[in-house]
């Protein structure tokens, strides 16, 4: 009987010390969870303002290639004004090799 009874005595000590340990190791993986999920919020966030970014950018994009714009810069700004098919040269190129 002395057996069963020092048996029963180190399982109890065993249980005694395994709660507070996984209680302890319970309140690390909550603190970890905790960093994790704040981490995930602040990349969430990021790129959010990264995807509003991508849009106005978009947008700007489209505002200067727009063919107004360019034709208006051309125009007023650089002086050029459309070619008259009287102003247009074509010039075929042979594709066949030349005699020296």
């Amino acid at each position: 009987m002395k057996k069963n009874s020092a048996f029963k005595t180190i399982f109890v000590c065993f249980i005694a010390a395994l709660i507070p340990a996984l209680l302890l190791l319970n309140g690390i993986q909550s603190r970890r969870y905790t960093k994790l999920e704040n981490q995930v919020h602040g990349l969430e966030k990021k790129q959010r303002e990264l995807v509003e970014k991508n849009k106005q950018l978009i947008t700007e994009i489209s505002i200067l290639s727009s063919s107004d714009r360019i034709e208006k810069l051309a125009g007023d700004g650089l002086k050029m004004h459309k070619a008259e098919s009287s102003d247009i040269v074509r010039v075929e190129v042979d594709g066949g090799k030349r005699e020296q």
